[in-house]
């Protein structure tokens, strides 16, 4: 059994741009993502009402050259205009080549 760090990309965002987000993402090079509903209280405050939908939680495990790119991205195209969280840890996983 091999284990190779890789960079565990968590993207938390409005719900409006799950598709974009994750049509972003797989053309920066993530082979796969993770996506869970999820809900809190941060600078923008809690969501307003039901309608704007509940914000996305979005995992994928990438290089750290694909990571980097990804952060980039988000920091040129939604940190200013959407409430958009993310962040990178370094994870050791099992079968890491699935993800390069």
């Amino acid at each position: 059994m091999q284990i190779v760090a890789l960079k565990l990309v968590t993207i938390i965002a409005e719900a409006v741009l799950n598709d974009r987000l994750i049509r972003e993402l797989k053309g920066m090079g993530a082979k796969g993502y993770t996506i869970t509903q999820v809900r809190g209280e941060g600078s923008r405050g809690v969501r307003a009402s039901d309608w704007e939908g509940q914000n996305v939680k979005i995992e994928t495990l990438v290089s750290a050259v694909v990571a980097d790119n990804i952060l980039q991205h988000l920091a040129d195209h939604y940190f200013t205009l959407y409430a958009v969280v993310a962040y990178v840890q370094t994870v050791e996983v099992v079968r890491g080549d699935k993800y390069t």
